[in-house]
């Protein structure tokens, strides 16, 4: 019977294999197309997200002050050249300023010393992160105008030891002695003693233009006469064809020669040749110079400086305490200091420094006798004449002690 049932079914026909190949193939393809949907369904999502916010930029960081905090206080930087070719004038402008914080107590300024002669703009940005709030110095009219712009945006006023009037202002205030008050004080010296028609023989450049200027406006206000003027380069030849020149331009009453004493002095046989003789006129120059009574043809000369009256026991006191002479210009650095503990006494600690106070009319009084700064910031000296005779130098007429 087995045999009989295999051989009925083998009567059916039998299907054929291609149909069932193709739909299984077909089962299996929608089988994955579902679950490809399925899976998509899951990974879109019904709303697209924000993109991601930029990472925020960092705020600048100032670099942290090499100094510690001072809350008894205030920070005055020193800025001067430490190295270099002036490397010696600024030690001693330093140690000035050092001798008049001992000398006062310092109980108001803490002063910190910058080294210009490495970059006056990196001093200057160095002191500013240290946190002082007045710039002594630069001594170089260059380095004023580096640091200038730095101070002026920091609201940090700058007092120079420059004498160039011409980077003054704006928050800079210039110390020095300019040639220009100089040639003003002794004009009008020379006009109370009568003298009428001046001449000059000046150095080609800067310094030479000014001193010509400055001896016009004097001489004009004063009610004289500017005769003649010569310029000359260099030395030596120059001068004495300039001298030259000069003399065949008319009489002349008195002779300004804008130069230092050493080289003056080769233009005056010159000058003395006219009859009768010029007085002969020096700059502030020749206050720094030695043994001008030495020269004969200088002895009679006028010239204008700061008075010594209160220099003599400052140096005496500087050599005892650095056991050197100071430069003639270290007298800046020690009045700087004492102009900054006077207005530091009105200076509250972390404040701003009063800067409307460098105004005051009235003046103030150091080394160099009185000063006070005008409304362009360039410093009014009161300042003295001297005739030289062969003992040096002798004051006719003294300083003012003060200003209206």
């Amino acid at each position: 019977m087995g045999n009989q049932v295999m051989a009925s079914l083998s009567h059916y026909p039998q299907a054929s294999p291609e149909p069932v190949r193709r739909a299984g193939a077909l089962a299996l393809k929608l089988a994955g197309l579902a679950l490809i949907a399925v899976a998509m369904a899951g990974c879109v999502p019904r709303s697209r997200p924000a993109p991601p916010l930029p990472e925020p930029e960092p705020e600048p960081v100032a670099p942290p002050s090499r100094l510690p905090p001072d809350e008894t206080r205030n920070r005055v930087a020193v800025l001067v050249p430490l190295s270099g070719s002036n490397a010696a004038v600024g030690q001693s402008i330093l140690n000035a300023a050092n001798l008049a914080l001992f000398d006062t107590g310092g109980q108001r300024i803490r002063i910190t010393a910058y080294d210009t002669g490495s970059g006056a703009a990196a001093a200057a940005n160095e002191a500013l992160t240290d946190g002082n709030g007045l710039i002594l110095g630069p001594l170089l009219a260059e380095d004023v105008r580096a640091v200038a712009p730095i101070a002026r945006r920091a609201q940090v006023p700058v007092i120079a030891f420059s004498n160039d009037v011409s980077v003054a202002g704006d928050g800079v205030y210039v110390m020095g002695f300019n040639p220009g008050q100089t040639t003003d004080r002794v004009v009008a010296f020379a006009r109370s003693r009568g003298v009428q028609r001046f001449g000059a023989l000046l150095p080609t450049g800067v310094y030479g233009q000014r001193v010509g200027q400055a001896l016009t406006s004097a001489v004009e206000a004063a009610g004289g006469q500017v005769a003649g003027m010569e310029s000359y380069g260099g030395t030596g030849t120059g001068l004495i064809d300039a001298a030259t020149r000069l003399n065949g331009q008319g009489r002349f009453d008195a002779v300004l020669i804008a130069d230092g004493a050493q080289i003056a002095v080769q233009a005056v046989p010159i000058v003395h040749q006219a009859s009768p003789q010029p007085r002969i006129l020096g700059t502030e120059r020749w206050a720094t110079e030695a043994n001008l009574g030495s020269h004969v043809g200088l002895r009679g000369a006028w010239f204008a400086a700061p008075s010594d009256v209160n220099y003599g026991p400052f140096r005496t006191r500087y050599r005892a305490r650095y056991n050197r002479d100071p430069f003639r210009l270290a007298s800046l650095g020690y009045d700087s200091v004492l102009l900054a503990q006077r207005i530091a006494a009105n200076w509250p600690i972390g404040r701003r420094f009063p800067a409307t106070a460098l105004r005051d009319r009235t003046g103030f009084v150091g080394v160099d006798g009185a000063f006070r700064f005008g409304p362009d910031g360039v410093a009014e000296h009161a300042l003295e004449v001297r005739e030289v005779n062969a003992n040096g130098p002798t004051v006719v007429s003294p300083a003012p002690r003060g200003f209206e």
